[in-house]
């Protein structure tokens, strides 16, 4: 919160439960016949301010460029004040690849009666200008957008991927992060910046001997994360293969049996560009997210 809302913050009595409903926010989100999976998620926290004893923080996780995605905000919005009776702030955080795409509020109503919603909105790209910014940062947040931003930048060069993978893990150790911190980011580096396993060996060696110099042995011994990367990879590689064929099958096949592709867009949570691209049989990228959904299995 104080680094996506600032000064929200202040206002959060940090002594008082803080509670997930993950398991509310799924029944009130059901999606669509694929069932996917969302990142996203609903806090229920106590304010300072005795006037308003709590609120729903719900904050949605956007990686890709979606038309009706206000509106999904605003249904989401209504249908958990209609749940629990209380305030609600909703927070979109946009991790997509379009520097064009940027939702706003969303609107209906005519004769003077209106409704909708104003919701606070963040654009990860908009931080590649603002890199020294989070190099200076200590919020440990600074570091998850630091290596959103290089997985963005480096999907087709895997060597300057490593170069980032290897900088930024040894950014954890130079901001003198705790060990519980460090232990808690480097998984979402090694899970962003993932590497080809040749180059993932070099990788976890470099760091072995940088964690040796620094006698600060934190994230792993080279064993445990050779075993368990040699284990999983060929398993991994061939899963996400499968469902994207299956993802790409379902595309195909709806098309055939004459949905349009609109539909089936909204459907597989993918933009009308790439569904076109798709159906013309040319290579795309499936986003992680997707291929790790239930839907796409």
């Amino acid at each position: 919160m104080a680094f996506f809302v600032p000064g929200s913050e202040e206002d959060i009595d940090w002594g008082t439960d803080i509670k997930f409903l993950d398991k509310e926010f799924q029944k009130l989100t059901k999606e669509s016949i694929l069932g996917q999976r969302h990142t996203d998620k609903l806090v229920e926290v106590t304010l300072k301010n005795n006037s308003k004893k709590w609120i729903l923080i719900h904050i949605e996780v956007q990686a890709q460029n979606q038309l009706d995605f206000s509106e999904r905000m605003f249904v989401y919005n209504y249908r958990i004040y209609d749940r629990f009776k209380i305030p609600v702030t909703s927070v979109a955080i946009l991790a997509d690849d379009s520097p064009t795409w940027r939702p706003g509020p969303f609107r209906y109503g005519m004769w003077g009666a209106t409704m909708g919603l104003d919701y606070l909105t963040t654009k990860l790209l908009d931080y590649k200008e603002k890199w020294a910014y989070l190099e200076r940062e200590d919020n440990p947040f600074a570091i998850v957008v630091m290596a959103h931003l290089k997985a963005l930048e480096t999907r087709k060069d895997h060597s300057l991927r490593k170069q980032w993978k290897t900088e930024l893990t040894r950014l954890l150790y130079e901001k003198r992060y705790s060990k519980a911190a460090i232990i808690n980011l480097y998984p979402f580096i090694d899970w962003v910046l993932t590497l080809p396993e040749a180059l993932e060996e070099i990788f976890v060696e470099e760091l072995k001997a940088y964690e040796k110099e620094k006698n600060m042995p934190y994230v792993t011994n080279a064993e445990r994360i050779g075993r368990k990367k040699g284990k999983q990879e060929g398993r991994l590689e061939g899963r996400l293969e499968e469902k994207k064929e299956n993802l790409l099958s379902f595309v195909r096949r709806s098309h055939e049996q004459g949905v349009s592709v609109s539909t089936i867009a909204k459907i597989v949570q993918l933009d009308i560009s790439i569904v076109n691209n798709i159906l013309k049989n040319e290579n795309v990228d499936i986003p992680l997210h997707l291929l790790n959904s239930s839907g796409s299995s």
